[in-house]
């Protein structure tokens, strides 16, 4: 990698300055639009101590539910926990923390700690377990609560096209929390499915602007299906 040229070739180079007790922000939404080989890499590494956000947890065996295995995971922000058995097992029994978050409240956390928003006020959660101990002010009389922005050491996202500078389109439902992710870490990898030349991507067709990325690696997918319904 050297000058614009963000891409890397290896998931090595693509994780690396991850180490224990950091805290990372993965995209992604159940198991569509995740960054399959940057969690597994991390799998891979054995790096442990972790306090990842996201909105969920993935499934047994695959997404970030492949980091409960080893139990690197020491912390999880996330909003919806409700398909994973070895998450319920682990806070169940105390080996995990976790931290239930509203949905858009997560979102809009990880839109302002890239923002550079230290907090922000929002009526979600007020008279909820969730505002316990949070700063109450009345605005038009109604109550909000302040909720602190959201950064990480590492942010990994999961894009459909990206060129060498690491400017990025989102395919469909697969944008989800990927665009809020990708601004919100000190060091932001992205893994993708289609690297292109500069110019390339049309500027009015970007969504994540290259600035906020640091690392691109063309990844493959396997794309599973969190829960297949089929009607009669």
């Amino acid at each position: 990698m050297s000058g614009f040229n963000k891409v890397v070739d290896t998931y090595e180079q693509a994780m690396a300055g991850l180490e224990d007790g950091m805290t990372v922000i993965a995209g992604g939404f159940g198991l569509c639009g995740i960054p399959e080989g940057l969690i597994a890499q991390i799998k891979t590494m054995g790096t442990r101590d972790l306090t990842v956000v996201s909105n969920n947890c993935g499934v047994d065996g695959f997404g970030l539910g492949l980091l409960l295995e080893d139990k690197q995971i020491r912390k999880m922000v996330s909003s919806y926990v409700g398909e994973n058995a070895l998450f319920e097992q682990q806070l169940l029994n105390g080996e995990l923390e976790v931290e239930l978050t509203p949905q858009g409240t997560l979102a809009e956390k990880m839109r302002a700690g890239g923002a550079g928003i230290p907090a922000f006020y929002t009526a979600t959660g007020y008279g909820t377990p969730v505002g316990d101990g949070k700063e109450v002010r009345e605005f038009n009389g109604r109550p909000y609560i302040l909720e602190e922005a959201i950064t990480g050491d590492f942010a990994i996202v999961k894009a459909w096209k990206a060129d060498t500078y690491g400017n990025c389109i989102y395919r469909h439902t697969a944008q989800n929390f990927n665009p809020m992710a990708a601004t919100a870490g000190k060091i932001t990898v992205v893994e993708v499915e289609e690297i292109v030349a500069p110019g390339e991507i049309p500027p009015s067709e970007i969504h994540t602007p290259g600035i906020y990325v640091n690392r691109v690696i063309k990844g493959s997918f396997e794309k599973r299906i969190e829960r297949k319904v089929t009607a009669n």
